[in-house]
């Protein structure tokens, strides 16, 4: 390497799970940089903390014209997290293969072609199983995928990160301009904070709801298309949901709480009388476009600052996080090689 890219100060800005995946990548790819995570959350307070974690892409949440790029992201999001659920880390990073169903109204096939590529035993459910279990859906999906456990995971991320020389900063940003003069490139994985940082307002939230109960007995994941859903975690399932574009409220609703439950208990009536022991509300990052691309801000005086945007995944955050966090350091490398060629 040459002393050029030795002196090459790398900020990502964002710690959640695209954040962190990014951040490690641009270490990988530029083993001498200097890389600092700049964010006013981290851990438990970030959005990616209280994620589901079910590994299932769905094209046709995407614009199509992004899916060829989705596509790859997910191939290599799946390569990594499939691995570390077969290995002597999976305890501790949080991944385990889980198996289970997708039922729907409609035929999803065109948009779960990519995942029947990918993930374990998939095929379809004969309709009259669905009607045996009493499940009012027309079409389901049976298969085994991966489930991250994102309060282990993300400390994990982080504490690699920082094994390699990665730097933490805790601190609100206005502009990204601020750094301009203190990092050669940023990597930008706000997520919604886009509205406020860039006054991007095509940026918008799609609110969730959970509830976690203590229910040991159940192994397997459900998710219909009306957004009912069991996701198994360790000792615990998490049961949503909602997904309210444009509200931005952090509170809890008792209807909501009790609509949720009574809707997982008409369809798995094993949940019903499961001690509830949390709950979570978070804001999905969502835009018609995941912004993926290199921006040079001038800075005035401070002169210019190179931008790789990587934020707007939406629902599937942490699906998406690995992928994504390999296309957006193979793009700060670039920004890195072609400054170093000018020099």
């Amino acid at each position: 390497m040459t002393s050029v890219e030795k002196m090459k100060r790398i900020a990502v800005v964002g710690a959640g799970a695209v954040g962190l995946s990014t951040a490690l990548n641009v270490q990988k790819m530029l083993p001498n940089a200097q890389v600092t995570i700049i964010a006013d959350k981290f851990g438990k307070d970030t959005t990616s903390n209280g994620a589901g974690g079910f590994f299932r892409p769905y094209t046709g949440d995407f614009h199509v014209e992004d899916r060829q790029l989705i596509a790859q992201w997910t191939k290599d999001s799946w390569k990594y997290f499939s691995s570390l659920a077969q290995s002597p880390q999976a305890e501790e990073t949080g991944q385990t293969l889980v198996s289970g169903v997708v039922v729907n109204n409609i035929s999803r096939d065109e948009h779960y072609a990519l995942l029947a590529s990918l993930v374990y035993d998939f095929h379809k459910i004969p309709e009259d199983y669905l009607k045996r279990k009493k499940w009012n859906y027309k079409y389901g999906y049976s298969f085994t995928s991966v489930i991250t456990q994102t309060p282990k995971f993300l400390p994990w991320l982080t504490k690699k990160f920082c094994e390699a020389g990665g730097s933490l900063v805790n601190k609100k940003l206005n502009s990204l301009t601020e750094l301009a003069g203190q990092y050669d490139v940023v990597a930008n994985c706000c997520g919604l904070g886009a509205r406020e940082l860039l006054g991007d307002n095509s940026a918008f939230p799609i609110r969730g709801q959970l509830v976690m109960v203590k229910a040991p007995w159940i192994k397997q994941f459900f998710l219909s298309d009306d957004d009912i859903y069991l996701i198994p975690h360790d000792d615990k399932i998490i049961i949503g949901g909602v997904r309210e574009k444009n509200n931005f409220s952090l509170t809890a609703e008792k209807d909501t709480r009790e609509r949720i439950l009574s809707r997982a208990e008409a369809l798995f009536p094993e949940v019903k009388g499961a001690q509830v022991i949390g709950e979570w509300v978070g804001l999905r990052p969502a835009r018609e476009r995941v912004r993926f691309e290199t921006e040079v801000l001038d800075c005035g005086p401070k002169g210019k600052l190179p931008v790789v945007h990587n934020y707007g995944h939406s629902g599937q955050g942490i699906t998406l996080s690995w992928g994504s966090g390999i296309g957006a350091a193979q793009l700060v490398h670039s920004v890195v090689t072609s400054s170093r060629s000018k020099m």
